[in-house]
């Protein structure tokens, strides 16, 4: 079988012992059999009560702790983690499964392919659930909002972006998420000036709490003409389990 970037694997199902460099993947992987969950990231934060060994974050995992943890999988995500990393444990014969996802439907059919036929676990009820949820139409007409993920300098939440797709999804319009050129270089997380977030034609800022934790006492005064929403930045980026939080409280 072959991963999302088409990578061969010679898998024996079902997996047994798995170890997660992707949070959101961790927490689908423990909301299904979490008894094969061996290893996760130091971000690996859901659910609460995970307790099981850490192998570091998902940009410097502790590649040597993974190899003594025996997996018979690591789950891996091509945007989250690097390629180096997934390559070195490959070489020390660890097979490591790769998800790309930039949409919500990517996100349904990724994790689909991923705990039927990589882990051989069959499909989860909780991602039938989410299926269900994502399949009705998006709204129109729904507010332009902003996503900021870091601030000085303050980044957002561009084009090709999970996020993008799922704001959308949600009617939501997403005020640097044009890309009118499907074949385009384009920057998924740009670099912007507070003036083009706190500006006219933006009805909405919205502060996750992940990656840069924005808090009451840390976003919102920047802001002087838009008004702002801290959210979960789980509910934002987090496929798996929390994509049906998202579509029950985030709706436009």
């Amino acid at each position: 079988m072959r991963d999302d970037l088409g990578f061969e694997l010679s898998l024996t199902a079902p997996s047994t012992r798995v170890v997660s460099l992707v949070p959101s993947l961790t927490e689908a992987i423990a909301a299904t059999r979490p008894e094969a969950l061996v290893g996760a990231t130091d971000w690996c934060t859901h659910p609460a009560d995970l307790d099981v060994p850490r192998v570091r974050g998902t940009k410097n995992p502790d590649r040597k702790a993974i190899e003594g943890l025996r997996p018979d999988l690591v789950v891996a995500n091509q945007e989250e983690n690097r390629e180096l990393d997934v390559r070195r444990l490959r070489e020390a014969g660890v097979p490591v499964w790769v998800t790309r996802i930039e949409t919500v439907d990517e996100a349904l059919t990724s994790m689909r392919r991923l705990f039927d036929e990589a882990l051989g676990w069959g499909v989860p009820a909780w991602l039938v659930e989410a299926e269900e949820a994502w399949s009705a139409p998006s709204p129109a007409g729904g507010a332009t909002v902003a996503v900021p993920i870091w601030r000085d300098p303050w980044m957002v939440v561009g084009p090709r972006t999970y996020t993008d797709d799922l704001l959308q999804r949600l009617g939501y319009v997403n005020a640097f998420g044009a890309d009118p050129d499907p074949a385009a270089d384009v920057d998924r997380y740009p670099h912007v000036e507070l003036a083009q977030l706190d500006a006219a034609g933006t009805d909405l800022v919205l502060l996750p709490d992940e990656p840069y934790v924005f808090t009451a006492e840390d976003g919102p005064e920047a802001f002087a003409l838009v008004p702002t929403r801290l959210v979960s930045g789980r509910l934002l980026t987090w496929y798996g389990p929390a994509m049906l939080e998202a579509r029950r409280t985030l709706g436009s």
